[in-house]
């Protein structure tokens, strides 16, 4: 099995300058680096000084709210992940003040034995409101900036339903990727404990445990970013993310996620396994076809022998039809003992 520095990198691109290029980017599906997409940026300039002046940068824009941290101890080497049981992760989550944690992280520099810490997913709209306007992204107008900061940690393999493009402003750091078709071969934990997470140490992967990853690694592909880079991600691709550097910090842009209530597929994913999973083999197969022909494929022949008018929710849905559905699905909610 090839190490992950013998792995194919992703294609790069230069630095886009339009939302169509996004857009382009979304209707592609592939994964790319964007390099020197925020070079621009002072926070990027500043970030490729020290770890001291972008923290002072960012001190001084933060209101003094609490946000969002998480803590691994130092024995874990920095992987979060799960726990030794899976019943757990191996990190613990709190809410502590901004300033504060940028210094302690600051200290822990170079300590040995030090833990692990990283501010997670901080809204920097609430949080530090001044660095948007200071740092722009407008190929994502309206879209909420989240800021990750930490020391050389690995987050263990996951993806996300919604694209990202993932700006970097201080540090190296190393994305592997694998496509959303390989989670059959990546091990996935308990879908009932978010995020679900991969059994899988890809740095050292032990396959006569987990045997079928040798696939998920023939399909994966490598980005190395550094200070000023961007990758787009789309959503459903598998990462696992390393950073290489004792302080390092980026800023996610999450967009296009699944709607909320009802048509939600995750949900229908949790329904069908109340449904359908332990059906009879027979029942599941024609269920399994119903799928295939109506919903994944949905090609025109399927219905072809049907006028339009009456395909009803087989056809392209038309709002009526949409709330009609809604409708019947939650009176079969009501029905359920």
């Amino acid at each position: 099995m090839a190490a992950i520095f013998d792995i194919d990198a992703l294609p790069e691109v230069a630095a886009i300058a339009r939302p169509a290029d996004i857009a382009a980017l979304v209707a592609a599906e592939t994964p790319v680096v964007v390099k020197g997409l925020v070079d621009a940026w002072p926070a990027a300039a500043i970030g490729r000084r020290s770890p001291q002046q972008l923290n002072a940068y960012l001190k001084a824009m933060d209101r003094g709210a609490p946000g969002p941290v998480m803590e691994a101890p130092a024995r874990g080497g920095g992987r979060f992940g799960y726990g030794p049981d899976m019943r757990e992760f191996s990190f613990t989550r709190r809410q502590a003040r901004i300033g504060e944690t940028l210094d302690r992280m600051e200290r822990l520099i170079g300590q040995p034995n030090a833990p692990f810490v990283a501010i997670q997913m901080l809204p920097l709209a609430s949080h530090l409101p001044d660095f948007a306007a200071a740092n722009p992204m407008p190929l994502l107008p309206g879209v909420m900036p989240l800021l990750w900061i930490g020391g050389p940690v690995r987050s263990q393999t996951h993806n996300d339903r919604d694209h990202n493009l993932a700006c970097v402003i201080a540090g190296r750091r190393r994305f592997l990727l694998f496509p959303p078709d390989q989670v059959g071969n990546l091990y996935i934990g308990p879908p009932d404990r978010p995020p679900p997470l991969s059994l899988v140490d890809p740095e050292a992967p032990d396959l006569d445990r987990f045997p079928r990853f040798r696939a998920a690694m023939a399909a994966a592909r490598v980005a190395r970013l550094d200070p000023g880079d961007a990758l787009f991600l789309p959503r459903y691709w598998w990462h696992h993310v390393t950073s290489l550097d004792p302080y390092n910090a980026m800023v996610n842009y999450w967009w296009g996620g699944a709607p909320a209530g009802i048509e939600n597929p995750n949900d229908i994913f949790q329904a069908a396994l109340l449904a359908i999973k332990e059906l009879p083999d027979s029942e599941r197969a024609y269920w399994r076809a119903m799928f295939d022909a109506h919903v994944f494929r949905a090609e025109d022949d399927a219905v072809a022998h049907i006028p339009p008018d009456l395909r009803g929710p087989l056809g392209p849905m038309r709002p009526g039809q949409r709330a009609a559905l809604k409708q019947q699905l939650l009176a079969a909610l009501a029905r359920s003992p």
